[in-house]
């Protein structure tokens, strides 16, 4: 969990350069991140709406495929923006970062069908398995600078992804 000085530094501190203006752009999800509280939990928001608006105006045997694309964007941009953001703030790993959650909740989101049930479900998922970092989530954020802010959600949503799926299976979900 980010400590209280962490979650005091803005966005904006980061460097102002034309340079970093995209790593701050996609580090924080074109601004979900920027909103209090709980900036996390807004990117994870941010991503479901973009997976309903994106994916939902693809057919749906391309569903799958459009959100795969997106999230391997999310990751290959997001990684080095991530660690761009954390190298001009000084900070290990800033709450204002929010392309980790985006990319872990549409991991998540993979397979799903475009309802409201499964993007709740999934939002519930995710947050909790991001929140409580079950073994090997917490051990990913050792890895360093943006490859470890965004693998530990990337595990995340393996694991939110595996529940869906199964509570989909069963059909907890009709």
């Amino acid at each position: 969990m980010k400590n209280e000085a962490e979650a005091t530094l803005a966005p904006e501190a980061v460097t102002s350069s034309p340079a970093a203006a995209w790593a701050r752009t996609v580090a924080t999800f074109f601004g979900a991140g920027r909103i209090q509280p709980a900036p996390g939990t807004w990117g994870s928001l941010a991503a479901i709406l973009v997976w309903v608006l994106v994916v939902n105006a693809a057919p749906v045997k391309l569903q799958p495929a459009v959100l795969a694309v997106l999230i391997v964007i999310a990751v290959v941009v997001g990684i080095p923006a991530a660690t761009r953001v954390c190298r001009s703030s000084g900070i290990k790993d800033p709450q204002f970062v929010v392309i980790d959650e985006v990319a872990g909740q549409w991991i998540t989101l993979l397979f799903a069908p475009v309802t409201w049930k499964t993007a709740a479900v999934g939002f519930i998922l995710f947050r909790g398995f991001d929140i409580t970092k079950p073994p090997p989530v917490r051990q990913l954020e050792r890895l360093p600078e943006g490859t470890g802010i965004v693998a530990d959600d990337m595990a995340a949503g393996v694991y939110a992804l595996a529940v869906l799926q199964l509570f989909l299976h069963v059909g907890f979900l009709r």
